[in-house]
């Protein structure tokens, strides 16, 4: 297995962070936001508004769902995760 093989996401042109480019990459970008809804329909629905430990909870879960979706982005993009402002300033002075 190559390294490009593996690699689910690419460095954004503009900006921080990683955009997906495999079936994978967009399965786990649109899985994220999908259980993060379901997440909250199910807190409205069963859990008492006064119940703060439940509450606490679900923060935790959501706190957790986002430090792994950013670690399996980032160990599974071609590339570091930096600031880009573009095309290198190389290919602008040709």
């Amino acid at each position: 297995m190559t390294a490009m093989s593996a690699s689910w996401f690419r460095p954004k042109r503009y900006g921080y962070g990683a955009t997906p480019v495999t079936w994978q990459g967009w399965a786990l970008t649109l899985a994220v936001p999908a259980v993060l809804a379901a997440s909250i329909v199910g807190m409205n629905h069963y859990a008492d508004r006064s119940n703060g430990a439940a509450w606490l909870i679900w923060g935790i879960f959501v706190a957790l769902l986002a430090v792994v979706f950013v670690r399996v982005s980032r160990a599974r993009t071609d590339g570091e995760w930096r600031w880009r402002w573009g095309a290198s300033r190389d290919q602008t002075n040709n």
